[in-house]
This record gives structure tokens, C-alpha cells and sequence, in this order.
């Protein structure tokens, strides 16, 4: 008979078993890390050590593992409520926003520019000040970096980083789960990054050498990564003893590396550039001409939507494109996210190798 948490409950009831041990069912025992993000705000990777970053990880693993694979209800967002606030249009990040704080009990609610007053009728602060009454926490995805930086300032409750034009970091915490439970530990990687110096890419310069990973950057001139990010790289790349390399050669980026990532070269509010950005970023295309300068066991990701002249189809439905498993991982790392910045639970399960 499957032992969930609903049928615990109803014993519970009957034998009068304490809220401890309730507690203790749904949240379990204290992690084995000395971390705690309970209240924190969720900005850029850079904010976050390497044990937060591996908690994280770990705490999808588990949310995954107890809720996908072994049937358990965990509503640990019962009597919770999301305010998601979308500037720009998504596929991934709001379906995985609002079916993961379902999945979990919570309520979200989906504010675009047209549903609310922000920024026409009513400031960015009285927006912060007033979601931060009625809602648990706040899930942005702008087009401005800055709006972040003040909503955090003004909100009272969590905020997190939907994505913004300087940072993306959801994704590269579901990119980082697909990689460890494609090799089964992440230290020692070979990051290879083909394509724009963007938002995806700084998330992953900010965080990838605190897991032990490796970075191979190759980007067309004049569409380098940002400045001061690309040296908050260097000193980390220094102080774990990685390796960095920042080229305008796509096959010296993808020379024995792991992990080939690309992106889209036009992103919202870039149209008008498109056709400046296509013959800037030629060459660039990730084909199995460039998977031969990786490593035998090299894969693929991209976190979508994807458009052909960034990578071929014989790449991206390869054997080796694990695209569609790092969608569905953007759903148990937002999860993740959210049950450890408003909740006291702990993983249950062992944690992963990193």
C-alpha cells in the first residue's frame, strides 16, 4: 500500500500522534549541510556559496525523487500564495512556476503589465509593498536588472529572479541538476558556451566554478559578456582552481568539453538587431562538425526556444541533447527554490554526489 503523506495524516488523527511527528514527516530531519535560505531572495547565483548552490540542488533531487518517483504528497506550500509578475512572455518559467507551487499546495498568480498597474499607474515600490501584503512571495521576470534590485529593496517577502536582462538564474540551476544526474557529479566539467554573452551566460560565469566546473567561452566580438561580470569570473575561477578561457573561436571553446551549451541570439526586445546579430554570430552554429572537438561523452543543452541557425537538428535530437530533461528540471529546481526560501524543510534522501 503506498504510504503518503495524506494517509499519515489520517492516522495521525486517529492515534493522536503529535505535530512533531508530522513535522517531522512532511520536512524531515535536519539537513547534513549548515545552510539555511529560509527568507532569503534568490537575485543572481553570485549571491549564493557553493553549499547553498549544492543545497539547492540537492533539494530538487529530493523534491523530484520523493513526489515524481515515489508518489508522495508533500503540500508544503499549503496556505501560500506566488505573485508572478511577467513582463516578458515564457513558456518554461511559468509553467513550471505554477505547477510546481500547485504540485505543493500554494496558489500562484499570474500578473502581466496588462493585469496590473506596474510602472503606468503605480510605482515599483507601492507594487513591492502591496503584493508583499497579500502574497508569500514574488516571482519577476523583467526586462530590467535595476527593478529587481529595487523591488528587493521595497518587498518584505522573498523575490525571485524570473530572469532579467543582466541574469537568469532558475535556469542554470535546472541546467546544473540535468548535468548531475546525466554524469552524476558535476566537479570536473567542461562548460563549452557557443553563442551570446547573455543573461544565461553570466548566470553560469557566476557560479559554475564553485561546483568545480570548468568554462570554455566563445563569443563573436562585440558581444562579449559583461565587463565586470567576466572579472568576478576570473577571481573565481582563482580562488577554486578552475579553468577559464574566453575566445572568438567556437572550436577552441568546444575542445574537449563535456557540455556544449548554446542560446538564442535574438532575445525579446532585440528584433531590431537581427539582422546585424545573424551575421555577427555566423559560424557559430553548434553542428556535430563542432561536437568532434569535444569529449567523447559530450551533451547538449539549450534552454529554449531554440532556432536552427544556433543549432542543427542532428545535434539538438541527438542521443546526446538533453534539452527536454533540463526543461522538465526547470519545474524541481523552481520548486527547490521556493519550498527552501519560505519553508523549514530538509531533504529526506541522500545527498547527490557534486
Amino acid at each position: 500500500m503506498l504510504f503518503n503523506a495524506r494517509s499519515f495524516v489520517s492516522i495521525a488523527k486517529l492515534r493522536g500522534t503529535s505535530k512533531q511527528l508530522l513535522r517531522q514527516f512532511w520536512y524531515g530531519p535536519p539537513a547534513q549541510m549548515n545552510v539555511h535560505l529560509k527568507g532569503r531572495d534568490l537575485l543572481t547565483l553570485e549571491n549564493y556559496t557553493a553549499d547553498e548552490l549544492k543545497y539547492l540542488l540537492w533539494m530538487a533531487s529530493d523534491l523530484k525523487q520523493r513526489i515524481k518517483h515515489k508518489g508522495e504528497y508533500l503540500p508544503l506550500m499549503q496556505g501560500k500564495s506566488l505573485a508572478m509578475i511577467f513582463e516578458k512572455r515564457s513558456t518554461r518559467t511559468r509553467l513550471s512556476a505554477e505547477t510546481g507551487f500547485a504540485l505543493l499546495g500554494g496558489h500562484s498568480s499570474f500578473l502581466t503589465t496588462q493585469d496590473i498597474h506596474l510602472g503606468t499607474n503605480e510605482s515599483l515600490t507601492d507594487t513591492a509593498r502591496v503584493l508583499s501584503s497579500m502574497t508569500n512571495a514574488i516571482l519577476a521576470r523583467v526586462y530590467k536588472h535595476n527593478d529587481l534590485d529595487l523591488m528587493i529593496k521595497e518587498a518584505t517577502v522573498p523575490v525571485i529572479n524570473g530572469l532579467s536582462d543582466l541574469h537568469h538564474p532558475l535556469q542554470i540551476l535546472a541546467d546544473y541538476l540535468t548535468l548531475q544526474e546525466h554524469y552524476g557529479g558535476l566537479s570536473g566539467l567542461t562548460i563549452a558556451w557557443i553563442g551570446d554573452g547573455n543573461n544565461v551566460l553570466h548566470s553560469i560565469m557566476t557560479s559554475a566554478a564553485k561546483l568545480g566546473m570548468h568554462l570554455q567561452i566563445a563569443t563573436p566580438k562585440g558581444f562579449e559578456p559583461d565587463l565586470s561580470i567576466t572579472e568576478i569570473t576570473e577571481q573565481y575561477s582563482e580562488e577554486y582552481g578552475t579553468k577559464l578561457l574566453l575566445t572568438t573561436d567556437p572550436l577552441e571553446a568546444a575542445d574537449s568539453a563535456n557540455v556544449l551549451v548554446t542560446d538564442t541570439w535574438i532575445s525579446m526586445g532585440q528584433e531590431e538587431e537581427k539582422k546585424d546579430r545573424l551575421k555577427a554570430f555566423q559560424g557559430y552554429q553548434i553542428t556535430m562538425q563542432t561536437a568532434k572537438s569535444a569529449a567523447a561523452n559530450w551533451t547538449f543543452l539549450h534552454c529554449l526556444p531554440r532556432k536552427p541557425e544556433e543549432v542543427d537538428d542532428e545535434v539538438f535530437y541527438s542521443p546526446q541533447s538533453l534539452v527536454f530533461l533540463e526543461a522538465e528540471n526547470r519545474k524541481w529546481t523552481i520548486m527547490a527554490v521556493m519550498v527552501s526560501l519560505l519553508t523549514d524543510y530538509s531533504p529526506q534522501l541522500q545527498k547527490p554526489t557534486f
